[in-house]
């Protein structure tokens, strides 16, 4: 339990002050406030509240809720184990593999594969539904991921990937073979109207800063095979760039054209020509950590297809 005073956050957003003053994410203090885990003046009070100069902040540590696996109606997915030590594990995420589920989402996911094998798991991180879970991929995207096995290394791991002291490097196959042979895409992200995907905005429009940076591994008829770095963590950042960009991602009908959409079908890809092919952090003993896996056999045949 701690309790804190709101006497140098008078008229402020209660989520927002919290945030600043224990250093968490407001869309964290938001479930907390949510699910009763913080009270002002001992009552269950709004996020949007404004604080006061005699108000009484208590956070309060509530049971975990057991996360519900129901194996017997879902068959588990095979997921190849790269690395493994006491504090994390680098797995190979299969394209169609959520990370995580929700209230509205039902579906096998990569949680619900941790929990069966990894039972303590769900004691780490700061979200039940997404235990040991620092970063993520898109259900149609595979790749390296690294899971956190104890609050110490998703605490440090965290703090890395805010620093952008990790490394994560992708391949793409883009619609387009007039790209230069390596560049950076620089556009502010933000919730598109449609609610269901990210915008590609200039920078003098509202939105947070993304970059992107990519070089040319090969160019096609075309098409260009890319090795993306993302020098930032956004939501559908590379897809969202690229389709702003004017090179949309083949396979991805979120972000394409009609006329990419009708090329997509043709192909017959089925998910994202996007996969997190290399990935770097360093671990609690403060080495460097690096993980690099080649294109999946689907991938490659697509690649052959269009030679």
């Amino acid at each position: 339990m701690t309790n804190i005073k709101a006497t140098k956050g008078v008229d402020k957003r209660l989520d927002t002050w919290l945030s600043t003053e224990l250093g968490l994410s407001r869309s964290l203090i938001q479930k907390m406030i949510k699910n009763g885990e913080i009270l002002v003046n001992d009552k269950i009070v709004s996020a949007h509240r404004l604080t006061k100069s005699d108000d009484k902040i208590k956070t309060v540590k509530l049971k975990p809720k057991p996360v519900e696996v129901k194996l017997e109606k879902v068959a588990l997915p095979k997921i190849k184990i790269i690395k493994e030590t006491d504090d994390y594990i680098v797995i190979n995420k299969p394209a169609g593999l959520l990370m995580h589920g929700s209230d509205n989402e039902t579906r096998t996911s990569l949680v619900d594969w941790l929990i069966k094998y990894y039972p303590k798991i769900i004691k780490v991180g700061e979200d039940l539904n997404r235990p040991g879970i620092v970063h993520r991929l898109d259900k149609d995207v595979s790749g390296l991921v690294v899971v956190a096995k104890n609050q110490k290394s998703f605490d440090d791991l965290k703090k890395q990937f805010k620093g952008r002291k990790v490394v994560k490097q992708y391949k793409a196959l883009v619609y387009g073979a007039d790209l230069p042979l390596d560049g950076e895409i620089r556009f502010k992200m933000g919730r598109s109207s449609k609610g269901y995907r990210m915008a590609a905005r200039p920078l003098n429009q509202p939105g947070k800063v993304a970059i992107t940076d990519f070089t040319v591994d090969h160019y096609y008829h075309n098409y260009a095979l890319l090795t993306v770095t993302i020098k930032t963590g956004r939501t559908h950042q590379i897809r969202a760039h690229m389709a702003a960009y004017n090179h949309p991602v083949v396979g991805d009908d979120l972000y394409g054209t009609a006329r990419h959409k009708s090329l997509n079908k043709k192909l017959k890809l089925g998910r994202v020509f996007l996969m997190a092919a290399h990935l770097s952090f360093i671990d609690l003993k403060g080495e460097r950590q690096e993980f690099s896996i080649d294109l999946p056999v689907g991938l490659k045949k697509v690649l052959e297809t269009i030679a």
